[in-house]
């Protein structure tokens, strides 16, 4: 167990509070705001982020939740943190004159979703008790990655807890505007790198009409994206959730923090979603080396390969921050947010669940009533 607050050596951050003022102004009026229990949580910013939809969370306006959600399905510990994040200190005014009568809420409603899969459920149960904060391990305020090998032997425990926060890695702005990738930053940087591939490669058999090569070729370009798809679950699998028991040193919990921790410790930051392009340079000509050695038609395997890892990381943006109607895509979100707040030890497929389902590792999702949006 962590040390208590008194005793750390740092400095404490709390999550932001919101003040509401005695006057309710219009964006007051805006607010969604429930009740669990004793306290007051303000769910405004969370609405489109909640893994169980945001129509589930309708209805919920200036509501005592306590009841529907001790009848809802047992949220994950990971889930039961979050929840911290939007908790306000104030009551809010339509509270203060007394009891207030919370609305009526539709008992067909689920608020999140957990797979069907027994074992997996005795895993992960709890008591929709809140977890004692782990935060005073760190100070928020200043940048994260130096203070990782101080908290060491609570790392495992704290990064797999998410909040809802501002986060800065480095001290010095240069290197903290490196580790800030805009979605759009990774389709303009490799779009042209795999035209530029699939050009030189094909040009010569399209030109004298080789049909053999050209096919040869595709059928290496298909490959290609195949062992991507390998490549991303091994890499999510071994070295992203890399197991850390006992006292790990301080620069693998450093490296494992820069390189996956701190998406599990703020899921919801829209600049750390994808992977910048100067370390994906610098991985891709790491397995390229020894495929050049290996393979006759290397470009051609790259090609694909770096295509597969598009879309994986298109598609892993859109899982965090699209409304999916397509099935796939839809099942691909809930498969992921499955990972991120319930199953952090399964569901390591992110583009699709093919070698999950070949190495045991798939999570078994909750067959649902309704459909669930997120927008």
């Amino acid at each position: 167990m962590p040390p208590n607050s008194e005793n750390a050596n740092h400095q404490t951050q709390s999550a932001p509070v919101d003040d509401i003022a005695d006057t309710t102004t219009d964006e007051q009026k805006s607010k969604i705001i429930v009740k669990y229990r004793k306290n007051f949580y303000d769910i405004t910013r969370f609405l489109h982020k909640h893994p169980g939809g945001i129509n589930t969370l309708r209805g919920l306006e200036n509501a005592d939740m306590t009841a529907r959600f001790m009848r809802a399905p047992p949220h994950s510990d990971a889930a039961m943190y979050l929840m911290k994040e939007y908790q306000i200190k104030t009551i809010p005014p339509k509270w203060r004159n007394g009891r207030r009568h919370a609305p009526e809420i539709k008992e067909n409603i689920e608020i999140v979703e957990e797979e069907d899969h027994d074992e997996n459920a005795k895993k992960h149960t709890n008591n929709n008790d809140l977890d004692d904060s782990m935060e005073h391990l760190v100070d928020w305020s200043q940048a994260m990655l130096p203070q990782i090998a101080k908290i060491t032997p609570y790392y495992n425990e704290w990064v797999h807890k998410p909040v809802d926060r501002p986060l800065r890695l480095f001290g010095p702005w240069y290197l903290e505007m490196c580790t800030k990738t805009p979605w759009w930053v990774v389709p303009a940087f490799w779009i042209p790198v795999i035209t530029a591939l699939i050009y030189n490669q094909f040009q010569e058999p399209f030109a004298n009409r080789d049909i053999l090569k050209i096919t040869f070729l595709s059928l290496y370009f298909v490959m290609g994206i195949l062992l991507w798809t390998l490549l991303e679950y091994v890499l999510h699998r071994h070295v992203f959730h890399m197991q850390m028991v006992g006292n790990p040193s301080p620069w693998l919990c450093t490296f494992h923090f820069m390189i996956h921790g701190l998406h599990h410790k703020v899921p919801f930051d829209p600049m750390r979603l994808v992977f910048p392009p100067l370390p994906a340079v610098i991985l891709c000509l790491f397995f390229y080396t020894p495929l050049s050695l290996i393979f006759p038609q290397p470009r051609v395997l790259l090609a694909g390969s770096l295509l597969g890892y598009l879309g994986y990381d298109m598609i892993h943006y859109y899982l965090h921050y699209g409304n999916p109607s397509l099935k796939q895509l839809y099942f691909m979100k809930r498969y992921h947010y499955q990972h991120h707040f319930a199953h952090q030890d399964l569901g390591y497929g992110v583009s699709n669940p093919l070698w999950d389902f070949v190495f045991k590792t798939s999570i078994h999702l909750r067959k649902l009533t309704f459909h669930l949006k997120w927008k």
